[in-house]
């Protein structure tokens, strides 16, 4: 006779190293290494690309809070994503706790070989469901970024940008930039 699993805790979560990322995702515990240092730089690199235009509005139009790695509590599950963003007018005062319940507008994962397959196949479904608009997936090694807006109970992949050409993206379209400031070359 097969014995239920037992659902995963904020103690599990909490008694993970912290030199590991853990999250909850629908009573199971995920526990990954830190990420590389390609996967390090791209998010350093976006975030830089973002921050003063979006976050400061500084050569931009602002109007964004953007944070690194914020843990959420959406409900039951627990995520970090690598970047986060909210609109000032739903987060006019970033909140003095170590979690967050309020989903974000935008967030992006960067993609990891130990990462990848539960990016796209167990938190995107938790992104959609919790109201996420804009989903970003970086692709270090394929150098590659995929654009997905919810729509409905499901994301619709609105482009995946590669190479060097200067791209506009959603929702942060009031900037150009280049993809390739992301790698290092």
């Amino acid at each position: 006779m097969g014995g239920q699993k037992r659902k995963a805790t904020y103690a599990d979560l909490e008694a993970v190293p912290s030199h590991r990322v853990a999250e909850l995702i629908e009573g199971e515990l995920y526990v990954s290494p830190r990420p590389a240092i390609p996967h390090a730089v791209a998010t350093a690199e976006l975030f830089n690309t973002l921050g003063n235009p979006f976050g400061r509005g500084q050569g931009g139009p602002g109007g964004w809070r953007l944070l690194f790695e914020p843990e959420l509590h959406l409900g039951e599950d627990v995520l970090v994503p690598d970047l986060a963003g909210w609109r000032r007018e739903r987060m006019p005062r970033t909140p003095r706790t170590a979690a967050l319940t309020l989903a974000p507008d935008w967030l992006c994962e960067v993609l990891s070989p130990s990462t990848r397959v539960l990016d796209r196949k167990a938190k995107l479904p938790v992104y959609a469901r919790s109201g996420v608009r804009h989903v970003w997936l970086v692709d270090p090694e394929a150098r590659t970024l995929e654009v997905f807006r919810l729509e409905g109970a499901h994301y619709v992949l609105l482009a995946t940008h590669a190479g060097p050409d200067r791209l506009r993206a959603e929702p942060f379209e009031a900037l150009e930039w280049e993809l390739s400031l992301l790698w290092e070359e």
